[in-house]
């Protein structure tokens, strides 16, 4: 019995084991790094200067989740040691009792059919229940609980990095087809079609056709709702939104020369380096994420629906601008020269900030990541928690048996 619930220190350990362990995870280590010290060299030769940037915060982030596991190894033994009432640790549980004495008997079962020799990799499971249960107290959180914290932040940021970098890839993906619309500004046809002497009445434009159907705000919110369900930008707008930026902020013979579609790419470019970085205000989202999965609070229910909500808000708003833009345009009156100039401004947007609408597309994929993170987690430590309570149940019997 004593050999089953002894752990060996480094002192009763081979020596070669010791040099195995180290050489592996210095070895990947040092992979990663060069993998990444690669890539970071790619993109400078690209010249993308904000994809570099954002890979520097990807490092960073990964120094802080690399200090995170430093407090959480160094301070284990501490925290688990910190004893609190059953009646206090028996509170805002995230299963129900009923459900944990069914995962028990669950084991139960399982431990007639497992093999005698097994044994539990670690003993993380038993080591932070040892003390307290002496004392008829709990541990305030277990050293198998922190090891489990400790997977789930790596995990988090893992899946936070891979989840922005498809969301660019599909972004970039979806911009491809802009590539047609752009090369047709060159056509003979595009600028035949945009005389800056031609005079049109604005319903009767493309951009007019589209987007001066609908006066009513309560109309205008419900088209734009479902327009970014389908086709959320279109060619007309494509062209219309071109055309106001370069009279905006180029001479009028920029039309031709200038590449609105690189310049989008890159504005994606600078968006990313923002959303790829955690912010204090997210990893606050994330406690407070982690505090709702109480039993009882059917978190599991409405919480995945508010990053859904936020997004078709977010996408309905962006509808609304442009078609206010569009009804701008008629307010200047019936008749327009040339192309249709819309004139963006940061007061289309909610609280005048176009800064606050990113920061809500940053939440929306955090939380999506989180939640696939916790998915994730959660199923991998179900069946690590059938494999505790299998060694539990083990060392139960072999007492008896001794």
């Amino acid at each position: 019995m004593a050999e089953l619930s002894k752990e060996r220190s480094l002192e009763e350990t081979p020596t070669w084991a010791v040099a195995v362990v180290c050489f592996v995870l210095l070895a990947v280590s040092i992979f990663i790094e060069h993998i990444i010290h690669l890539i970071g060299k790619w993109l400078t030769s690209k010249h993308k200067r904000a994809l570099v940037e954002a890979l520097e915060k990807i490092k960073s982030e990964l120094m802080l989740l690399g200090f995170i596991s430093l407090l959480l190894t160094v301070l284990q033994d501490y925290i688990s040691d910190i004893c609190i009432p059953k009646s206090i640790g028996d509170s805002w549980l995230p299963c129900s009792k009923e459900a944990q004495l069914k995962s028990e008997n669950k084991g139960r079962k399982l431990l007639y059919f497992s093999d005698p020799d097994f044994s539990y990799r670690r003993r993380l499971a038993v080591k932070g229940d040892d003390y307290c249960s002496k004392e008829g107290k709990v541990a305030f959180v277990s050293a198998y609980g922190i090891h489990q914290l400790h997977i789930f932040i790596f995990v988090l940021a893992l899946f936070h990095v891979l989840y922005c970098i498809l969301t660019l890839t599909l972004g970039r993906y979806k911009m491809r087809k802009w590539k047609v619309w752009e090369k047709e500004t060159r056509s003979i046809e595009h600028q035949y079609y945009n005389d800056p002497e031609r005079f049109r009445f604005a319903r009767d434009t493309s951009f007019g056709q589209r987007h001066l159907k609908f006066r009513s705000p309560l109309t205008l919110w419900i088209v734009s709702f479902f327009r970014q369900l389908f086709q959320s930008v279109t060619r007309v707008d494509y062209l219309t939104l071109r055309h106001g930026f370069i009279m905006a902020h180029f001479a009028p013979d920029s039309e031709t020369t200038f590449d609105f579609r690189k310049y989008i790419s890159r504005s994606l470019e600078e968006d990313f380096k923002v959303v790829v970085e955690i912010s204090p205000i997210i990893w606050f989202s994330a406690v407070l994420f982690l505090l709702s999965n109480t039993y009882g609070w059917y978190s599991y229910f409405w919480l995945p629906f508010i990053p859904l909500v936020i997004i078709l808000l977010v996408g309905t708003k962006l509808q609304v601008i442009i078609s206010m833009m569009g009804l701008r345009i008629q307010e200047r009156g019936d008749v327009v020269k040339g192309a249709p100039l819309v004139q963006p401004g940061d007061h289309l947007f909610w609280f005048g900030s176009p800064r606050f609408m990113l920061f809500l597309i940053h939440f929306v994929l955090f939380q999506n990541a989180f939640q696939l993170a916790f998915f994730a987690w959660s199923t991998v430590s179900k069946n690590d928690h059938i494999y505790k309570d299998l060694l539990i149940l083990r060392l139960d019997v072999n007492q008896k048996i001794l």
